[in-house]
């Protein structure tokens, strides 16, 4: 009998991975049926008035930014409007801006698309992080408390093969599934845009985003599956996963940040695994450390710096196989009766 096929199907056969595939179908539904409901496709003269809207936005922005190049030349000011002007006039640049007003921000009660896809996603992706780290920590940690382990190695006694393709195992199966759900999501929400909603402009580089974000996604749910697997394999049962997050969560998140905060480290959000969560799911995050700002009395600070998301694969990736490694070593040498 093949090691693998076996694994599968005892990794579809386990009750409570049927039941997270259930409630992800059922908070799938109810999202789609939420969101249709809410929903309605513009008329003409919805969208005819949503275009002039960002077109008259458009213009300000322009208009501002061509009042600050002014200023820098000498030129007197046209009228007497209070208008803010940075001393750097590429801050108010419209070209250099993320994305400049569309028709789509201008419509109400419409479900668009192009708005709403990353929100969505990333809620999917949330659900499937918590899937993936659950059935991790439910798959290896049962058989290792039933003794379904032990029966394996009766078969297979070969202890690191046997580990390895249950890893192997889980990992595949979570990433077909995740795949086949995030493709399945998307499209129902992108006909749901044709006809009960406004598609909006999918250009390039919105596919080539929302495919960034789906694949750094895809990545964190597997990185969660397999330290799932890893905490349970070190600690025997499911719930040495569970309470472990939980103890991290309350001890260090939680009450780490507001030490922190008393003593007045300096950017203490770099000690967060949160923040490297959030940037390798974004791309980037910004924050704020006061401490950088605390000597001065006056004037401007800029007490801002951003975590991009190759310094949080690193943190990830490091974190991740050091508990797989950890895990395989006390699995090699451990009794397991």
């Amino acid at each position: 009998m093949n090691l693998i096929r076996a694994e599968v199907e005892r990794l579809g056969a386990r009750r409570f991975v049927q039941l997270m595939v259930v409630l992800l179908l059922l908070a799938f539904g109810v999202t789609a049926a939420t969101t249709l409901a809410g929903s309605h496709q513009p008329s003409a003269t919805e969208l005819a008035e949503a275009q002039r809207q960002a077109l008259s936005e458009r213009r300000d922005l322009e208009l501002v930014h061509e009042r600050c190049l002014a200023r820098d030349r000498g030129e007197p000011p046209v009228n007497d409007d209070h208008i803010y002007l940075p001393p750097d006039c590429s801050e108010l640049d419209p070209a250099l801006r993320d994305r400049l007003p569309v028709a789509a921000d201008y419509l109400t009660g419409v479900f668009t698309f192009t708005r709403q896809a990353e929100p969505l996603l990333y809620f999917l992706v949330a659900y499937l992080v918590l899937f993936g780290f659950l059935v991790g920590a439910s798959y290896i940690g049962a058989d290792l408390n039933s003794g379904g382990v032990v029966n394996l190695l009766l078969w297979r006694p070969r202890r690191l093969t046997v580990l390895g393709t249950k890893l192997g195992t889980l990992l595949g199966a979570v990433l077909a599934l995740s795949v086949l759900a995030s493709l399945a999501y998307l499209v129902t929400f992108w006909v749901i845009a044709q006809v009960g909603g406004y598609p909006g402009p999918t250009d390039a580089a919105f596919w080539a985003e929302l495919g960034a974000i789906w694949g750094r996604g895809l990545t964190l749910v597997l990185l969660a599956a397999a330290a799932g697997f890893s905490i349970a394999t070190m600690g025997r049962h499911t719930s040495a996963a569970l309470g472990a997050v939980a103890a991290y969560l309350v001890v260090w998140e939680l009450g780490g940040r507001i030490v922190l905060q008393i003593v007045e480290a300096a950017r203490p959000d770099q000690l967060m695994l949160s923040t490297y969560v959030g940037a390798w799911l974004a791309g980037e995050v910004t924050h704020w450390d006061a401490s950088a700002c605390r000597p001065l009395t006056y004037g401007y600070c800029d007490g801002q710096y951003t975590v991009t998301w190759q310094p949080a694969m690193a943190v990830l990736l490091l974190l991740t196989a050091g508990l797989v490694a950890a895990a395989f070593a006390l699995f090699r040498r451990r009794d397991l009766i």
